[in-house]
């Protein structure tokens, strides 16, 4: 027998099965469009990393790794940052397994124009826009920073030029260094050499001034000649 329908001003009110309701409103208080940025575990975290904490970004300048003492307990990760907003150093202690969120701002390409006395001066490569930081807030960085650098990013953040990103190797060449020292290619023996941006590295011994080589960002460490 069939039922009538419903009354025309009643309200009709549909439900889905338990088994095919979304689990999406459980798990996040946000659309799926609206969700912050990615989330990195401790363990992803390295210098150079720019990350959202406590609603700034903050570069991460250095990293010591805590490993547990006892089993079962837990290792933490301590990092030393930069808040790009305020300019002023933050401590940030995790546990292996928390993470945090990349921060959210948009990056440019740029050149690197010239350097004052106390600033720098870039380029954007899309608009011809000129943005010029404080040298004091780039000290890192300008230890890799040629006019010719290229993968050079502008980081901006609520339309303000907050800082940039060098490429995470870069080359650069060798200025001053003791002579060279042949047949000695297979030894593991350094010296310091200063490169073109002033910055002293450990270098093989067999190199010479001139030569190109590359650098870790990161560390600041020589990888290998150019």
């Amino acid at each position: 027998m069939l039922r009538p329908p419903p009354p025309r001003h009643s309200q009709v009110r549909w439900e889905l099965p338990v088994s095919q309701a979304s689990p999406v409103p459980a798990l996040f208080p946000f659309s799926l469009a609206d969700r912050p940025y990615p989330l990195m575990l401790a363990k992803e975290i390295k210098t150079g990393t720019v990350v959202s904490y406590n609603d700034a970004p903050c570069i991460i300048e250095t990293i010591t790794v805590q490993s547990p003492s006892a089993r079962g307990a837990a290792t933490f990760y301590k990092y030393r940052a930069r808040n790009l907003i305020t300019k002023q150093k933050v401590d940030i202690t995790l546990r292996g397994g928390d993470s945090l969120p990349e921060a959210n701002f948009e990056r440019r390409d740029i050149k690197l124009m010239y350097v004052d006395a106390t600033h720098a001066h870039f380029l954007d490569q899309e608009d011809y826009n000129q943005y010029s930081l404080p040298r004091a807030d780039l000290q890192h960085e300008m230890q890799f920073i040629t006019e010719a650098l290229e993968g050079l990013l502008l980081m901006v953040h609520n339309e303000e030029a907050i800082g940039v990103q060098v490429p995470q190797t870069v080359e650069l060449k060798v200025v001053k260094c003791d002579p060279g020292v042949r047949g000695n290619s297979a030894t593991s023996r350094t010296k310091p050499a200063e490169l073109e941006t002033g910055l002293m590295v450990q270098v093989p011994e067999y190199l010479s001034e001139g030569e190109m080589v590359k650098v870790d960002t990161r560390t600041g460490d020589y990888l290998s000649r150019a």
